[in-house]
């Protein structure tokens, strides 16, 4: 018998295939998470923003982004979602195109990745990953046109894959690309600032 934890590949096409009706619950996604609902959450909200997707999809992830932040920061272990994000529901087609785009690449991560550095991922840490989770979902917030969602999309992705393997070594990682994004996101804010100016 195989007790060995289940690679986040593995729990995402798990995901995919485990519902057959047309329309899923966003509560329902979140209730097969279980114990891993944060990680995988993170996970699962940043993907679209690193993936090609419908316009307005990085502000919903944006949004419980900042929901799931402000959970890890106050230490809970369980997560909560609003009756009204519970129940809201979206296409097993769009699931499948979420989950299938990604894991190639997520298969790619794994085979650098393996539990260590355990104090980036214990209780203390969490209250500060949290943090940087709302940041990066306050950034998803932005207006930015074209390619401004993908840095913050990156670093959330990297920040889940690492809280779900539970390796510090790709939290650490994700903590770079935030402050990269940060940066990113604050000079193209910048740059559209000057822009307004230059035509009024």
């Amino acid at each position: 018998m195989d007790h060995r934890s289940p690679r986040t590949s593995e729990l995402l096409s798990a995901l995919a295939t485990a519902h057959s009706a047309e329309r899923i619950g966003v509560g329902e996604v979140v209730h097969a998470l279980r114990n891993r609902a944060f990680g995988l959450s993170i996970l699962l909200l940043g993907l679209p923003n690193a993936l090609p997707m419908p316009p307005g999809i990085p502000v919903i992830c944006g949004l419980l982004l900042c929901l799931v932040g402000v959970q890890m920061m106050m230490g809970r272990d369980e997560l909560w979602l609003p009756g009204w994000i519970a129940r809201r529901t979206f296409s097993r087609a769009l699931l499948e195109k979420i989950v299938n785009g990604a894991l190639p690449w997520v298969r790619r991560f794994e085979s650098y990745s393996r539990p260590r550095l355990h104090y980036f991922s214990n209780g203390s840490a969490r209250l500060v990953l949290g943090g940087l989770v709302l940041l990066l979902g306050l950034l998803l917030l932005l207006p930015i046109p074209i390619f401004g969602n993908l840095p913050p999309g990156i670093a959330v992705c990297i920040l889940g894959l690492g809280l779900v393997e539970r390796d510090g070594a790709f939290i650490c990682a994700g903590i770079v690309a935030t402050a990269i994004s940060a940066g990113v996101m604050g000079m193209l804010t910048w740059m559209l600032y000057q822009g307004a100016l230059a035509v009024i």
